[in-house]
């Protein structure tokens, strides 16, 4: 082993969990989920800033929850905005762990609080992207759609069984 493998052995070798919670997301949906935790980041970190310059306590509050629903998603989805952070890094691969339902209720969650805190539309479109990249990571939880053909094959023994129950109770009745 290397001098650097020593120092960082996650690193060396991917781990089996990681793996597993990629298999459900292809690689282009998983680049438009981080892509939309960027755009969300940058959304949220704007319209807090702006939420900011008011007198109202809970502007402010809104504001400031913005801004680190911001920082969390840039640290989650995209690592290398924040070099001059140490673990930015290691938070990121533990994110990466995360299951993808995890992932849409803590997006989810941390978009929806400060819209509780302040209805405004500064709000409510700051963390609109955030919120959405939350969806999208929830709609990757519940999985691949089916294909036509296993419906298509449903929906024909659903059919022959209705149709075996109502001859079958017809001729009960003769």
């Amino acid at each position: 082993m290397s001098s650097q493998d020593e120092q960082f052995p996650a690193a060396a070798a991917p781990e089996p969990a990681a793996a597993s919670a990629d298999e459900g997301m292809t690689w282009w949906y998983r680049w438009l989920c981080r892509i939309a935790g960027v755009i969300g980041g940058m959304s949220c970190a704007f319209a807090g800033l702006w939420n900011c310059v008011t007198i109202n306590p809970l502007n402010i509050a809104a504001g400031v929850w913005m801004m680190l629903n911001a920082f969390i998603l840039f640290l989650c989805e995209a690592p290398f905005c924040c070099q001059f952070i140490e673990f930015a890094n290691a938070v990121s691969a533990r994110a990466d762990r995360l299951r993808a339902w995890q992932k849409a209720a803590f997006y989810c969650g941390m978009a929806v609080f400060p819209v509780m805190l302040s209805l405004t539309l500064t709000t409510l479109f700051g963390n609109a992207i955030a919120f959405a990249t939350g969806v999208l990571y929830g709609l990757s939880a519940l999985g691949k759609k089916g294909d036509a053909i296993s419906y298509a094959r449903i929906h024909q023994q659903q059919k022959q069984m209705d149709e075996e129950k109502l001859t079958g109770t017809l001729e009960g009745q003769a």
